[in-house]
């Protein structure tokens, strides 16, 4: 992603240099009259020399503070030091404009403490300025980098994810291939058909960030299929996934884990084993439901890998849907039914 125009630096010395013209230019928008003054006065060159090497003086401090003396001494808790070196650098104020403006350019009427009275308070006034842009600049690139961070972070996060979700699935789908070859059963084949497209799908769609809806319901059918073909007329399914065309986009890998999780624990001892699946879109929302029986009497020896899809599933919608979605799942009555609603907008 190409750099902020604002973030380049021929714009940042742009502002600086607007910012100091505007700045250095106020004494003399802001001056009423000049009707008071000596002739000689209101437009002595002597007068404009001085100002302007006063000027360049106060814009060579304000960015030698900034950009040296606060990194290397108050950053490193060296405040006497930098104590030190801001009073020396008062001194050499005091004495090259004194030494500029009334020696070298002979500028008549001066006095010494006014002269150093005037100077002390410009000089603090530019010393607060340097130190609060120095601030500022750093407080804002740390939050950048710490910005920059935290989104890498949840690529490497949901990279990861995405990761353990794959093989968890297919550990599952090759148990059912497992199954049918035991059986010798004649679906095997057709079998073996659904799971290398299922196979090219998580090879080649499923690294995109955003894959169509329409490819994703594909996908959860595929699956749908092999677990009939595995369960036959032990499970009594209800599917109904409606069409859609490629105007909604999802994260890939997204609504298996319930079906997964839906076929894991509604199947096997349940007596009269059902299974329901649905999903809608409606005003750009996604609804999906997935029910299934299950026993709670029953007990599961659950192997290292139990409990990764729902979790998985759980975290990555938490990542890259926040409050955009609605997860509500409930055990009542033996069964388990999982509901979610995504703002696909």
């Amino acid at each position: 992603m190409g750099m902020a125009w604002y973030s380049k630096k021929w714009v940042t010395v742009l502002l600086h240099i607007t910012a100091w013209l505007l700045l250095f230019s106020l004494p003399f928008l802001l001056r009423p009259s000049m009707n008071n003054r000596p002739p000689g006065e209101q437009h002595s060159t002597l007068s404009l020399i001085r100002y302007i090497l006063n000027d360049l003086f106060y814009v060579g401090f304000f960015y030698l503070n900034a950009i040296v003396l606060i990194h290397r001494f108050i950053y490193r808790r060296r405040y006497r030091e930098y104590a030190g070196i801001i009073a020396i650098a008062y001194l050499s104020l005091l004495f090259i404009t004194w030494l500029i403006f009334f020696k070298i350019l002979n500028m008549p009427g001066f006095n010494l403490s006014g002269h150093i009275l005037f100077n002390f308070f410009f000089f603090l006034f530019f010393l607060a300025g340097s130190t609060a842009y120095r601030m500022i600049k750093d407080r804002t690139r740390a939050d950048r980098i710490a910005r920059e961070k935290e989104n890498e972070n949840l690529k490497t996060e949901l990279s990861l994810l995405r990761s353990q979700a794959s093989p968890h699935f297919m550990f599952n789908v090759l148990n059912n291939m497992v199954a049918l070859a035991r059986k010798k059963s004649d679906l095997l084949e057709p079998s073996l058909l659904k799971f290398s497209s299922l196979m090219r799908y998580m090879l080649y769609e499923a690294d995109e960030e955003k894959v169509a809806l329409e490819k994703e319901t594909e996908y959860l059918q595929s699956y749908i299929d092999l677990q009939q073909q595995r369960f036959g007329k032990n499970v009594h399914l209800n599917v109904s996934l409606q069409k859609f065309d490629n105007n909604y986009e999802i994260e890939p890998m997204l609504l298996i884990p319930f079906v997964e999780n839906a076929f894991k624990h509604g199947t096997g001892i349940i007596e009269e084993a059902q299974i329901t699946i649905q999903l809608k879109v409606e005003k750009k929302i996604l609804d999906f439901a997935v029910k299934n029986k299950y026993d709670p009497l029953s007990i599961e020896i659950k192997d290292k890998t139990s409990g990764i899809g729902l979790a998985n599933v759980k975290r990555r919608l938490n990542l890259l849907y926040g409050h955009k979605h609605r997860l509500l799942i409930t055990q009542k009555d033996n069964w388990f039914d999982v509901s979610l609603q995504l703002n696909l907008n």
